[in-house]
């Protein structure tokens, strides 16, 4: 029997399968279907009741709670060891570049810059609106810290030899021009004026006016009047509408301040510097937070109780859109996707491929015993309810007795031959037995 379970199981997991709906008798597939059918309604019926019970509801906030308070203990360096971090930088440097040289990009940076600078040069604002007022103190601050090395150097200008030149040169062009314009009156001056020797003064003139010019500008009173003089420009520069500035500006030059700007802009954002900057900013960011849990974080970025509002709004959100009509939609297609390609399409195979060597022992072995018990139990009163001895005696009883004989006769006509055969071997061998001893004796 074990045998024969065996062959006939080895049989089954070795034929080529179809699909289970080809397994199913021609007489019972619409059965079979309707029964699918029914199957995958309950399916969806008994997964949404589910997902509308209160015990649902209580085991997912108590999941969703747990996992959420581990998560947030957490901080951002337990999942960033120093290998994922460089990983994660490379990645960030090539996402990077990748997306700060893009086409896309430039258009877009180019686009802002034309944008703003159209809106910057059309307004009416003056720019002191404009411009944050900590940046006009650090500018006016800057510009007064700038004002004595600004009146040193240029007090040092009159020692500088090309400029002392041009300025020799301008004084006695300036002079010439003066003896011009007086027409007649020039030739009688000239008889006073020796002009070789107010050539060769200017020199000497300079020298005396540099110190005296350089002692002046490094008096504290001369700076702060330049600084005054200055600031009261700058405040007026501050106080112009942005538009006046561009008023008697030519539309080319315009123009061409705009492209250059908007070309410069993109430059910028597609060299390598900005990547860098970027990263480096990413990694300061970075550092700065890395030993902080997230809920330290999420505390000080949301008001009091923000991250427990946070945590039970998710919740609701997620339990709404798990019950609404749109997830038990989706959830009915999957289930049809699913009940299409694993009944309907997607073929058994061999089955013996899928089973382990142990799993089929155990399962021939399972069989062996199941069909023993069976055996064991059910055949014994199936005989004694059948009577088999008694059927088969009214059986020959029924028969005519010629026939019998004939039966009998046909079944044992074979037996009969082979005992003939045997009966004369066994009276040669007799025979020669008897020869032997008479010749012995």
């Amino acid at each position: 029997m074990k045998r024969a379970v065996d062959e006939k199981l080895t049989d089954f997991l070795d034929r080529e399968l179809g699909t289970v709906e080809s397994l199913i008798p021609d007489d019972y597939r619409e059965r079979f279907h309707e029964f699918i059918e029914l199957v995958r309604w309950k399916l969806l019926g008994l997964i949404g009741a589910y997902l509308k019970s209160p015990a649902f509801e209580t085991s997912l906030r108590s999941y969703l709670q747990r996992t959420g308070d581990q998560l947030l203990a957490r901080d951002l360096e337990s999942f960033l060891s120093p290998e994922n971090y460089r990983t994660l930088q490379t990645h960030l440097d090539e996402r990077l570049g990748t997306l700060l040289a893009s086409p896309e990009l430039a258009e877009a940076v180019a686009h802002f810059v034309d944008d703003r600078l159209e809106r910057l040069l059309q307004s009416d604002r003056c720019l002191r609106e404009l411009l944050p007022e900590d940046l006009i103190e650090v500018l006016f601050a800057q510009l007064e810290r700038e004002i004595p090395p600004l009146l040193e150097r240029f007090g040092g200008l009159l020692h500088d030899p090309a400029f002392r030149s041009r300025l020799v040169d301008r004084i006695q062009k300036g002079i010439n021009s003066f003896l011009d314009s007086l027409g007649g009156l020039a030739g009688l001056l000239s008889g006073f004026i020796n002009l070789d020797q107010i050539y060769a003064k200017i020199p000497e003139f300079l020298d005396k006016a540099a110190e005296e010019m350089a002692d002046w500008l490094r008096e504290e009173k001369t700076q702060q009047q330049v600084a005054a003089m200055l600031r009261e420009r700058l405040e007026g520069f501050l106080d112009k509408p942005v538009c006046s500035f561009m008023e008697k500006v030519p539309y080319e030059k315009v123009a061409g301040m705009r492209r250059f700007l908007r070309e410069r802009a993109v430059s910028a954002v597609r060299s390598r510097r900005a990547t860098e900057m970027a990263l480096s900013m990413v990694d300061t960011s970075v550092q700065k937070i890395k030993d902080r849990s997230f809920r330290s974080l999420l505390d000080q970025a949301l008001p009091d109780g923000g991250v427990n509002r946070l945590q039970y709004t998710a919740v609701d959100k997620l339990l709404a859109l798990l019950c609404s009509t749109e997830a038990e939609k989706a959830l009915d297609r999957v289930l049809q996707s699913q009940i299409e390609e694993q009944v309907y399409r997607r073929k058994l195979g061999r089955l013996s491929a899928r089973l382990p060597a142990d799993v089929r022992a155990e399962l021939a072995e399972g069989l062996c015993r199941q069909l023993g018990d069976v055996l064991t139990k059910e055949v014994p009163p199936l005989i004694e309810t059948l009577n088999v001895a008694r059927m088969v005696e009214e059986k020959v009883n029924s028969l005519d007795i010629l026939k019998v004989e004939g039966l009998l006769l046909g079944v044992m006509q074979e037996q009969f031959k082979y005992i003939n055969l045997f009966g004369g071997l066994l009276g040669f061998l007799i025979g020669l037995l008897n020869l032997l001893l008479i010749t012995l004796l």
